[in-house]
């Protein structure tokens, strides 16, 4: 009995101190009505009038600041590069980019301020610290929170969001042209991502116009313990709009690939009303490449040329598609000289980390194979065509229709000589950088960009 004094009386104190706990992360979405769901953002990007013979899409991934960082120094240099007789900078063939957790900040802040947000973004961001108004010191008080759901609740990263970067903007100032931008958390409920975009937010009759851009960003880096949960709402009574019809056809479907299956399965418990609250979590934790939003728009369409338009489809003739992985790699050093260890935080954040890495592999081969298959699909679309239907959707003189390759890669640290990388890998995946790291993230991302060989070979066939 004297064993189990000391251990009954550190329980009593953790359950004083859950009491004590209150925990803020009331859904701040709305309902909608069926007219205004009409009017929200989708998912994939057929309503674009433009079509461009290149295209460009990025994913970014997780890792705080350094991520915001890394991805900033792409989207910089992108800025720079020309295409090869066209006279504009790569980045004006930017067509997409999906992202997860600190990689959604410089998503979201390009997708709304698009090229004019490359010029203040270092300053508005990264050389700031985001962490300012949030519990990150472990002690008696942050522990009673991370029992009671999470250190910092849904209100504090989101409030200093608006304050220093996006001056309360909503879904509704994504303007429609191009990037298009995919934020993507994680559903710790269903297992799987979560997208902010008009499927989603359809299917749970909510008004995505009306959602804050911050919330979204605190919901794609909400790691678990250091954050509570964003919460979204779901109003299945309030309108009777039917699901895409993708939906159903994939959950009849034994074979669906797993992560549409996955997500329509999810689609579905929304719309019923099976799942009142949706818990939210780092995006990281299905998928920290950020490929969902681009893999989902695929797989669920009903087109061999989705989630393009006919005449994007005939036009095109190059597409690239880009990892920008600044995850972490390895294992802490400290604790595996030792016996002993990991332990409390230390055990979190490794469990935590061994979530993210196991997710990354699996998420790119999966994209990869994805897209070889789109590109397939694409040729024999193409080629299949009537020359009634060449002329309608533009196919010039001397078109042809075998004339289309995609390029699929991933930038990362470990691109770099082994001492910058090594030194790069020091770098904390936290939201609070010295400018010293912010600028030599920053061109990291440039100069794995600038030699990356796939990007070569893209600016080659160009």
């Amino acid at each position: 009995m004297r064993f189990w004094r000391p251990f009954l009386g550190i329980v009593f104190v953790c359950v004083l101190l859950l009491g004590c706990a209150t925990i803020q992360n009331a859904p701040v979405n709305v309902a909608g009505t069926p007219a205004n769901l009409s009017d929200t953002l989708s998912l994939n990007f057929e309503e674009s009038a433009v079509a461009d013979s290149t295209v460009i899409g990025l994913s970014f991934s997780g890792g705080g600041t350094r991520a915001a960082a890394y991805s900033f120094g792409v989207l910089s240099e992108l800025e720079r590069i020309p295409v090869r007789g066209a006279g504009g900078p790569m980045i004006d063939h930017l067509e997409f980019i999906s992202s997860v957790s600190g990689g959604s900040v410089t998503a979201a802040y390009f997708g709304l301020k698009k090229r004019a947000g490359l010029a203040d973004f270092r300053e508005k961001f990264l050389l700031r610290n985001a962490e300012e108004d949030l519990q990150t010191n472990l002690n008696l008080a942050t522990l009673s929170r991370a029992f009671a759901g999470g250190v910092n609740d849904s209100t504090g990263f989101p409030r200093w969001l608006d304050a220093n970067l996006f001056d309360g903007a909503t879904f509704a100032q994504f303007r429609t042209e191009k990037p298009r931008v995919w934020i993507n958390a994680s559903d710790i409920y269903n297992r799987t991502p979560f997208v902010f975009g008009a499927v989603t937010f359809d299917a749970i009759c909510s008004d995505l116009a009306k959602y804050p851009l911050s919330e979204a960003v605190a919901a794609s880096a909400a790691v678990p313990v250091a954050f509570a949960p964003v919460v979204i709402q779901s109003f299945p009574t309030k309108c009777d709009r039917p699901l895409p019809s993708w939906v159903e056809r994939v959950r009849n479907n034994k074979n669906a690939p797993p992560l549409l299956a996955g997500f329509a399965n999810a689609i579905n418990n929304y719309h019923d009303g099976a799942v009142p609250f949706i818990k939210l979590l780092d995006g990281g934790l299905v998928d920290n490449f950020g490929l969902s939003g681009f893999t989902i728009a695929r797989l669920s369409s009903e087109t061999p040329y989705g989630p393009l338009n006919p005449k994007q489809a005939v036009k095109l003739r190059r597409a690239l598609f880009l990892v920008v992985d600044a995850s972490a790699r390895g294992p802490s050093p400290e604790w595996i000289q030792t016996v002993e260890g990991p332990r409390g935080a230390d055990l979190v954040r490794a469990s935590t980390d061994t979530v993210l890495g196991a997710s990354v592999a699996g998420s790119f081969t999966a994209f990869n194979s994805t897209v070889n298959d789109w590109q397939a699909a694409l040729v024999r679309w193409r080629c299949g065509l009537s020359s009634a239907e060449r002329i309608k959707y533009g196919a010039g003189p001397g078109w042809n229709c075998r004339d289309i390759k995609f390029f699929v890669g991933r930038l990362g640290f470990d691109q770099l000589d082994p001492a910058r990388s090594a030194t790069l890998e020091t770098v904390p995946t936290r939201f609070r950088l010295s400018p010293e790291q912010v600028d030599n993230v920053i061109e990291a991302g440039r100069d794995t960009l600038r030699n990356s060989t796939v990007f070569k070979s893209f600016a080659a066939s160009l």
